[in-house]
């Protein structure tokens, strides 16, 4: 698989100006996601542990 993980700087500062989140926070979760997806982890077991971890 890949060793590194792209992120789109235009996309998450889009995403950033029209949210309440923070940069951190954005990042953090897409981060989180692309590397469940590596994993095998589909959105619906991403979004249930991120609840679990609220």
């Amino acid at each position: 698989g890949p060793n590194r993980v792209t992120l789109y700087r235009r996309a998450i500062l889009d995403y950033w100006a029209e949210n309440e989140e923070t940069l951190g926070d954005i990042v953090t979760h897409v981060l989180i996601h692309e590397i469940g997806h590596h994993f095998g982890l589909s959105d619906d077991d991403m979004e249930r542990i991120e609840e679990a971890a609220e």
